[in-house]
C-alpha cells in the first residue's frame, strides 16, 4: 500500500471554499479507485491556517495511476477543481507518496 499525501497552501481567508472543495471528493475519489484516509483543514488554535492536507490510500502505484487517468475524466472531480480555481482558495499543491509502517 502507498499514501498519497497532498499538502495544500490555501488562502486562510477562503477557509469555506476549501471545506466545500474537501467536502466534494470522498465519492469521485472512491469512484476512482481511491481510498480516502481524510482531509485535514488547519484550526485556530495552533501552528499555520493557510496549510491543508489530504490522504489518499492505493494498493500500488500502478492503481494510482489508473485513479489518475480515470479522474481526469470524471465530471464530478473536473467540476470540483473548476469550482476550486475559480475561487482561489488553493494557492500551491503539492504531492508526496508515504508508506506506513507497519504494513
Amino acid at each position: 500500500m502507498i499514501t498519497l499525501c497532498i499538502h495544500y497552501q490555501i488562502d486562510h481567508h477562503k477557509w469555506a471554499d476549501f471545506e466545500r472543495y474537501a467536502r466534494n471528493w470522498p465519492e469521485p475519489i472512491r469512484r476512482c479507485g481511491g481510498e480516502l484516509i481524510g482531509y485535514f483543514l488547519p484550526t485556530k488554535l495552533a501552528g499555520s491556517t493557510n496549510r491543508a492536507l489530504a490522504l489518499i490510500r492505493f494498493r500500488d502505484l500502478t492503481a494510482y495511476e489508473q485513479y489518475r487517468e480515470a479522474l481526469m475524466k470524471d465530471s464530478d472531480a473536473i467540476e470540483n477543481v473548476k469550482q476550486a480555481d475559480a475561487s482561489g482558495c488553493i494557492l500551491v499543491e503539492n504531492r508526496s507518496f508515504l508508506r506506513q509502517i507497519p504494513e
